[in-house]
Parts: C-alpha cells; structure tokens; sequence
C-alpha cells in the first residue's frame, strides 16, 4: 500500500488534498463580466446602474470566503485616500439637516434617500474595485477584461445612434412595472429604471434630441464616450487581426456623428484632452509617428465638419451657451457652501431657493429649468466640496492622483489607455458627475494599471 500523504493546512481544512482545497477559493469571472458584457440587457430589464449594488453583494460574499480560507485579499495602491473619502462620506451624513444660505429648506430625513443611495452606490464600486484587482489572470484574464470595456463602447455608440434617429423611443421596463405607481413616477426613479434613447432639451433653438442610451443621462453618456473610447482601440490592436482593427476604425468614424450631435462641449474638450495626453505619452516615449497620424485625423474632422451637417452643429452650440451662467451660478454656490462647512461638507446636494436672478424663480410646469437648481449636481469637484468638504474631496482626488503617479511609468496599452482614462476624468469633474457608470469605469481602469503592475503587461 501507498503511505498516505501527510495532513496540510489545506487538507485539515477542507477534509481534501491540498491541490484539491484551493479551487473552490478561485474568484469566478461571471460578476465583473456579466455586467459588462449584458449591460444593455440590464438597462432594458430596468435594472441599469442597479446592476452594480445588485452585483456587489455576491462579489464581496466571495472576497470574504476567500479572505475566511486564507487566501490573501490584496488592497489597491494608495486605498488609504479612497478609505479617507468614504469615511467622509458616511460622516457627513451627519451634516443633512443644515439648510445653507440660498438653498431650500428640507428635514434630514427628506434628504436621506438620496445620500444613502450615493453611499450605496460608493460602497459597491470599491467592492468592485478590489474583487477586478484581485482576479487574476487565469480567473479573467485582463485582455478579456480590456475587451469588455471595449464592447461598452460600441453599445455607447449605438445608444447614441438611437438617441439621433428615434430621440423619442422609451418604454416602460418589467422593474419599473414592479414599482406602485407613484414611486415610479418620480423623477429620479425614472432615470433609474425607465429605459429611453435621448433627453429631450432646447439647446440650439428648438427641442433636439441629445443622446443618452443606455447611460441616463447625455452627460453621463459623454462621460463614457470618453472613459471607454481608449479601450476600443487597445481590444482591436492587441488581437492583431487587420478585421479587427478596421472595424474599431469604423466605429469610431461612425462616433463622430453622435458626439457632434449630443451638443455635448464636455465631451468635446475630453476628447481634445485624451488624444492631447496619448499623443504626448507616445512622443515621451520615441514614437514620433503619433504626430504624423494626429495630423492627419485632425485633417479629416475638418474636412468632415466642412463637408457635412456637423460643422454647422457645432457652430451652433457655441454660439449658444445656455447652460454657462447657471453652471457659474452653481459652482458660486457650490464654493459658498464649502465656506460654510469646509471639514466634511453637507453630506449630499441642496436645491437653490429660486434662480439665478431672483429666489422667487422656480420650476413650472412651463418652465422646468428656470430655478431650484442642483446644487453640486453640475461637476463631481463640486459635489466633493459641497457634499464631502475637503476631507472628501482630498480623498477622492487622492486616490486617483496617488493612482496616476504610481503607474506613470507603464508605457504598455493598457497601462497608456487606463492612465488616460483617469487624466479625462479629472476633467470630465469640472462639468459631469462620475456617480455611477462613469465611476465605475474609472475603477475598472484601475483595476487594470493595479494588474498590470503586478502581473505585468500582455497586450
């Protein structure tokens, strides 16, 4: 007979041999991957941004089985700035009942929803955040990971191609049918579970759909465009296959038409700051053939805003400017209140007392955007101030800096496409919220340069 095998810890454990014991601790793929690669099927079921609060709890409950077994749960580089935000998030909490000069007044527990629906939402994005760091790849491999963000671009597209020809196209989702009738009729609810391809909105002279599928919102959608475009790009070069490659090239030329569209100047200038900042990476780097094809795109969007209808759009968009004074009187406010309560902030947004030239201006039915404005809600620097206090926003800010600095040297794709990503949110939060999707993508980027720094680059 064989002698048996001396017990391990493992095999005290589980009762099994050793290599036997450690497979059940393996992180399956399927949370982090089907969000990704069904989001459209989520946004129609109505469950949309919900996917990701939905996903987490079974995300962390196999963190915690692997961390109980033994296995090593890693932390993110620098995610002593992101506990820093999070701890001024649940403390400012304690701030809601404070009515700021020039806002509404309202009782804590009216404003409470909406603060722990963020604090929700944030917890699950760092559940997020460290279950993608801590899959490696044999568990999914980050070129599959790479390809999944790429997909959500060609959706993001398509939802901005729908927005164009059917701006009026919506319909009522089965988790919506679910809700009683006055819950789901509320405002925010419908942007969390009612399907529609666009916002309708008077921008240029007359109402104009602007596109918003499958994100909520046109600036959330503007947001993405510019968060995933890199991934589109790095998914079609890293396979090598010339279909491949054509194919991204047609659907970023196929982009253009939606970007233009959206009358979205936020978009426009992250994209001029993404290809700015991956050209300047690849001259850093000897790669002087960038300027030449930057040369050369620049030529063709010239020619294309000459030559086409979309020229004209953008003419028209800047020489309409609607949305500048209330966004400097938002972000007035936004510093008034961070005066106010600099430490931790008010714990969420307030809603202004009138408008911008005079507090007995408010929302109509004829006239739904003439007061009561947001505040905080036109830019995520905004938010952290007014919501979070310096505390939150050092946090915030922290982390995602801390992020950039530490993989400043990965000069491979993902390690160029993922710091890119976060060099155009740092813009993006002068004029666009991150809570939900973008947020996420931004984690997810760097999930990315976090693996790619340990496990080392395979595209």
């Amino acid at each position: 007979m064989t002698p048996a095998a001396p017990a391990t810890a493992d095999t005290q454990r589980t009762g099994g041999p050793a290599h036997g014991a450690r497979k059940p601790l393996n992180l399956p793929a399927w949370p982090v991957a089907s969000i990704l690669a069904l989001y459209p099927l989520w946004w129609a079921l109505g469950l949309g941004v919900l996917i990701f609060a939905l996903m987490a709890v079974p995300m962390l409950i196999l963190l915690l089985r692997r961390r109980a077994a033994g296995r090593p749960l890693r932390l993110p580089p620098g995610f002593a700035w992101w506990a820093l935000f999070l701890v001024a998030v649940v403390v400012s909490i304690g701030a809601l009942g404070a009515d700021p000069a020039g806002t509404i007044a309202e009782h804590a527990s009216d404003r409470l929803p909406g603060a722990a629906y963020k604090l929700i939402m944030y917890v699950a994005l760092t559940v997020l955040l460290v279950y993608a760091g801590n899959l490696t790849e044999a568990e999914l491999p980050k070129r599959r990971l790479v390809k999944l963000l790429g997909w959500l671009f060609v959706v993001t597209v398509a939802g901005g191609l729908l927005g164009m020809v059917a701006g009026n196209f919506q319909f009522t989702s089965p988790v919506e049918l679910l809700l009683p009738h006055g819950v789901r009729n509320k405002g925010f609810v419908q942007s969390l579970v009612h399907p529609y391809a666009a916002q309708i909105m008077d921008i240029v002279g007359g109402d104009k759909p602007r596109p918003a599928a499958p994100w909520g919102y046109t600036n959330t959608w503007g947001n993405n465009f510019c968060l995933l475009a890199g991934w589109l790009v790095v998914a079609a070069w890293q396979t090598g296959r010339p279909r491949n490659k054509f194919w991204a090239v047609v659907c970023l030329l196929v982009s253009i038409a939606p970007a233009v569209f959206s009358l979205n100047r936020g978009l426009w200038i992250g994209l001029g700051v993404l290809i700015v900042y991956v050209a300047a990476r690849y001259v850093l780097a000897g790669k002087l053939w960038i300027i030449g094809l930057l040369t050369v795109a620049t030529a063709m969007l010239g020619v294309a805003l000459i030559a086409t209808p979309l020229g004209t759009v953008v003419t028209a968009r800047l020489d309409n400017g609607k949305s500048n004074g209330v966004r400097s009187f938002l972000i007035d406010r936004a510093l008034d209140g961070f005066t106010g309560s600099p430490v931790v902030g008010y714990g969420g947004t307030r809603n202004t007392a009138g408008g911008r030239q005079s507090i007995t201006v408010g929302e109509s039915a004829g006239c739904e955007r003439c007061g009561n404005f947001t505040v905080g809600g036109n830019g995520q620097l905004w938010q952290l101030l007014f919501a979070h206090g310096i505390a939150g926003t050092a946090g915030y800010l922290g982390f995602f800096s801390y992020g950039l600095w530490r993989f400043r040297r990965d000069r491979s794709a993902i390690g160029v496409a993922g710091s890119a990503a976060l060099v155009t949110s740092f813009s993006a939060m002068l004029w666009y919220n991150s809570l939900v999707t973008p947020l996420a993508f931004m984690v997810l980027a760097f999930a990315l340069l976090w693996r790619n720094s340990t496990e080392g680059d395979t595209t």
